[in-house]
């Protein structure tokens, strides 16, 4: 049995309590003690001098795409030669690892295999990257894609059957249906509901029969209400919710998660220019009016306890990968979370949307040991998670994948 001792650790242990002075034992993969640890099962252990830094969980993107290529346009997530594609989304993968992330949620792969080949070779230690829950390309109907070169199309309830169980067959953990449009493609908008209740009530019901989840991108308020009504478990956006679609998430929060990629907004409206969008094009086509419209929203969301999730839709040119933690910020600054309530976003509840509640997100005996060592207090500063040199240590499995600094 491999051992290591977190000593004189400020533990940030994800549950709502104020972070405390104490010790972190680790035995092979998983948390054995937290807090005051019995010397006698310490002895022996690799010591880690901790000198009052924060231990804490790895973090969770719940949005996540390993594919997307820090394109410049949306037709560039499709042009990429396979080969090439997956060499990139195994650095993708890397690179939310070493920027201490240890879950991930595949909100849709630009080519059929990527996300699962990618997680597969996770898996078997092949790669370094996150925990990982593999989806397919998204589904749009005929008329409905926002990109057509990394969509696979159903038409009607049997169509939307067919491309589920094709999809289970690669092996997938989820799928994503397409549903509403996106206003920088410049025909599709985001108030645009393609999808038919048949389509989604088919499409869920043959997921959940196999076993698999079902992930949405909903920009409407009647594409939300939609995926609340037909049981989808993951809504992506939900920018425009009206009072009806939040009253319905309100009343199945204990099942329904909401990840809003709030980054990729402000973004898109603030930070596109250089890739030739600008400001001004990214206004007249609505993203200043869904921005404000959608942080509205969130914040009547998190004040009725629905669960909100970071994942910023990242590796667009102007979103790239590596810039993740940035979403912690806008949890902070935009949508009224306080900096611990952001952490346990991003941690506990991360667990829960990996389905692993009572095994990941957290600091707790029993717990699988995911954890970073991190130089700071994010709760005084939660910037710091965008740095990855204040990430001195990033474990997981009970190993390190970014060995501790002195």
């Amino acid at each position: 049995m491999s051992a290591i001792l977190f000593r004189n650790v400020n533990i940030l242990d994800s549950t709502g309590a104020d972070p405390y002075p104490g010790d972190v034992l680790v035995e092979d993969d998983r948390i054995a003690a937290v807090g005051t640890v019995d010397p006698a099962r310490a002895a022996g252990a690799r010591v880690i001098e901790g000198r009052g830094r924060t231990l804490m969980s790895g973090l969770c993107d719940a949005h996540t795409h390993f594919s997307w290529n820090n394109s410049a346009d949306l037709d560039g997530l499709g042009t990429m030669p396979v080969e090439e594609h997956l060499l990139f989304a195994i650095e993708s993968a890397r690179t939310y690892i070493d920027c201490g992330y240890t879950m991930c949620v595949g909100a849709a792969s630009a080519k059929e295999r990527l996300d699962v080949v990618c997680r597969d070779a996770i898996n078997a230690g092949r790669i370094p990257g996150p925990r990982y829950l593999a989806n397919g390309p998204e589904i749009a109907v005929t008329g409905g894609a926002l990109v057509k070169s990394i969509t696979k199309f159903a038409d009607g309830p049997e169509g939307m059957r067919k491309a589920v169980r094709e999809l289970v067959d690669i092996g997938v953990d989820q799928i994503k249906l397409s549903m509403t449009g996106e206003e920088i493609t410049g025909t599709k908008h985001a108030q645009d509901t393609y999808f038919s209740e048949e389509e989604v009530a088919a499409a869920v019901a043959e997921a959940h029969r196999r076993g698999i989840r079902v992930t949405a991108h909903a920009r409407s308020a009647e594409s939300v209400k939609m995926c609340v009504r037909n049981k989808v478990d993951i809504i992506y956006h939900a920018s425009f919710t009206d009072e009806e679609g939040m009253d319905m998430l309100e009343a199945n929060k204990d099942r329904v998660f909401v990840a809003p990629g709030i980054n990729w907004l402000i973004a898109t409206l603030y930070e596109a220019e250089a890739f030739g969008y600008p400001q001004e094009a990214a206004e007249a086509a609505g993203y200043k009016e869904e921005l404000e419209i959608a942080t509205e929203g969130l914040r009547e969301m998190h004040r009725r306890g629905i669960k909100i999730l970071p994942g910023g839709d990242y590796g667009f040119a102007w979103t790239p990968h590596g810039t993740y933690a940035r979403d912690l910020q806008h949890f902070v600054e935009r949508l009224g979370f306080t900096p611990m309530e952001a952490i346990i976003a991003a941690t506990a509840w991360g667990g829960e949307i990996m389905m692993r509640p009572n095994e990941l997100g957290k600091v707790q005996p029993g717990y699988l040991a995911d954890l970073l060592l991190v130089d700071g207090d994010p709760l005084a500063d939660i910037t710091i998670l965008q740095d990855r040199d204040r990430l001195h240590g990033i474990m997981k499995d009970g190993r390190f994948h970014k060995e501790p600094q002195d």
